[in-house]
């Protein structure tokens, strides 16, 4: 099982990754703002232009989009939140993967050198026994 994690990381195009990441939370961010912004008060103008003359049912249904368009902007906005805090995780899930992959190679390096001085050893021993 651990196999097919290391091999399904060793297929992810890390540089890729890291370079898009900060595009990423750039993109979150401006999503984020811009829905901050909304546009209630330009629904909440266009309803206090109605004519009061207007049948009552035109009335209820103006104001049932409206709260419908302010349940949208609000879910919105907590979208856009969501999507900046996901970005900002995956940022950090990056980094500590990057970290992981610098460790890997450093112990894999080190484990070559301790192989490579065992064996040494091994055969400096040999060579004194037969000695």
């Amino acid at each position: 099982m651990a196999v097919g994690w290391v091999t399904a990381l060793k297929l992810v195009p890390w540089g890729d990754v890291l370079e898009a990441t900060p595009q990423i939370l750039q993109s979150a961010k401006k999503l984020l703002g811009a829905t901050r912004k909304g546009t209630s008060g330009a629904a909440a103008g266009s309803l206090a232009d109605t004519n009061d003359a207007a049948a009552p049912p035109v009335a209820l249904q103006l104001q049932q989009l409206h709260e419908r368009v302010a349940r949208l902007e609000q879910e919105q906005q907590e979208s856009a939140v969501l999507i900046q805090s996901l970005a900002e995780q995956n940022a950090q899930v990056v980094q500590a993967v990057e970290r992981l992959r610098l460790r890997n190679q450093r112990l894999t390096v080190a484990i070559a050198v301790l192989g490579a001085v065992c064996v040494c050893a091994g055969l400096l021993l040999a060579w004194t026994l037969r000695q």
